[in-house]
């Protein structure tokens, strides 16, 4: 793990992320985030790590850049990782008539808020690809999701991110034909979703950290 004694890893996103953090004594939800919190006090217990939940129901990347200081730079977090785009790309399919995050808009708000966590000393973002929308890889949503995950890929390159494939990752297990699903309405995660995004973080993070 690249992670050293005391860091500070915020979680940011949307539903997904949030999880029902609020009602939570521990504020981390009962998704992703609780579970690789868990592994990583369980497996590292001498790192003393801090992992802070900050996902919030609903948001797209222009609300991510709203509340940036406050949920993200004054933590003065070590690691910074980020799931956001389904609401981008879902707003579009249930809400045509609201202003739209279209990948341009998407791409140049997200590059912003890298270029804020440039200026925290010591930090890496760990950027993670929105997952799916419907469980079906040819389905409306996941088309559109493309130019966004290729919008993270680009992001991650420039800022020097480590990249989490979780799209590819649920798209190759809708693939296998398992017969058991990954979410409870095509967009948030059951348990079994929750462990794919989590097995995928770690796979990602430990790979990267011979690079570091």
């Amino acid at each position: 793990m690249p992670f050293q004694a005391k860091d500070r890893i915020v979680f940011i996103g949307d539903s997904i992320t949030d999880k029902g953090r609020k009602k939570d004594p521990l504020k981390l939800g009962t998704g992703y985030v609780r579970l690789l919190r868990d592994y990583l006090i369980a497996a590292y217990p001498h790192l003393s790590l801090r992992i802070i939940n900050e996902g919030v129901s609903g948001n797209r990347v222009t609300d991510l850049e709203k509340r940036w200081t406050l949920d993200v730079l004054d933590h003065r977090p070590q690691w910074v990782s980020i799931s956001i785009g389904i609401n981008d790309v879902w707003r579009q399919l249930d809400s045509p008539d609201m202003e739209q995050v279209y990948p341009q808009r998407y791409e140049e708000v997200y590059a912003r808020l890298l270029e804020q966590v440039r200026e925290i000393p010591g930090c890496r973002p760990i950027l993670m690809e929105p997952t799916v929308i419907k469980e079906y890889p040819e389905s409306t949503g996941n088309k559109l999701l493309q130019p966004y995950v290729e919008a993270v890929h680009r992001l991650a390159d420039r800022y020097d991110a480590i990249l989490v494939p979780t799209h590819k990752a649920f798209l190759d297990y809708l693939r296998c034909d398992t017969g058991h699903d990954l979410t409870t309405d095509g967009v948030h995660m059951n348990p079994l979703g929750d462990m794919l995004m989590a097995s995928t973080w770690l796979k990602a993070v430990t790979g990267a950290s011979g690079r570091l």
